[in-house]
Formats: structure tokens, sequence, C-alpha cells
């Protein structure tokens, strides 16, 4: 879990740099703007894919001996299926996992997303129940 979140931080601060090198190039200030843009999604694919691959990683590995899924392997399997959904802000769902019960926790921007998290984080193999305390952010 550590791991992912200073990858997270990792390539932030990459993107952020980028950003500021993208500003002191002359040109217009959209121009650099799409450069970041393009940039964070391609850091967003890459994340995205490598969280994959670990899920998977610990899919196979679940299978192949037969051990039981611990509470780890249960919030990085939701975290995954949540980063991977489009809409769902991420960064703002927390995942806490206690003998097989998840609970949600942070913000999303409507009740609909809370309730894609909730089905997403149900879905995930070894979840006995899922408390959802996602708040649903006032859009002005």
């Amino acid at each position: 879990m550590k791991a992912i979140k200073s990858f997270k931080l990792t390539c932030i601060s990459v993107l952020l740099a980028a950003g500021l090198m993208a500003c002191d190039k002359p040109g217009s200030a959209e121009i650099a703007g799409k450069k970041i843009d393009q940039t964070i999604d391609e850091a967003d694919k890459k994340i995205g894919e490598t969280i994959d691959k670990v899920g998977e990683k610990l899919n196979e590995k679940s299978a192949g001996t037969g051990l039981a899924i611990d509470d780890a392997e249960i919030s990085l399997k939701v975290k995954a299926a949540i980063f991977a959904e489009p809409g769902l802000k991420s960064l703002q769902i927390g995942v806490d996992t206690v003998k097989g019960v998840v609970t949600l926790s942070g913000s999303v921007d409507s009740l609909p997303s809370s309730d894609r998290a909730e089905a997403l984080a149900s879905a995930v193999a070894g979840v006995k129940k899922v408390e959802n305390r996602l708040v649903t952010k006032q859009i002005r």
C-alpha cells in the first residue's frame, strides 16, 4: 500500500516538474496546458496498468496456492477497481478492510458515483460486506 502511495507521489512530482518546464518554454499557455494534460493522461494510464498487473498477480497467487485472501489484498483490489473506473476520483476515496469488511471513506461528486464505488467494492472476491461512508460534495 505504501509502495502505491509512493508511486503516485512520484508520478505527481514528475508531472508538476514537467508542467513547470513547459511553462518556461516560449509559446502560449494553452500549448503548455495541453502538454500537461497529455502527460497527466499518459501517467494515469500507466499507473492504472501497473495497478491492474499487481491485482492480476495477486489473483494468480491466491488462486494458485489456495490461500485465503487477506485484508491488504482485498483493499488493493478494491482500490484498483475504483481507480480503473472512469469518472471516479480515486484519490478522494479511502479503502480500509478488516476481516473482509470494506469501509469506503472520503468524498465523491454524486450519489451515483458513491453507489458505483460501493458496487465495485462488493464485486471483489473476499469482500463480506461494504460500509459506504462516502460523502457527496455539494457542487456550486
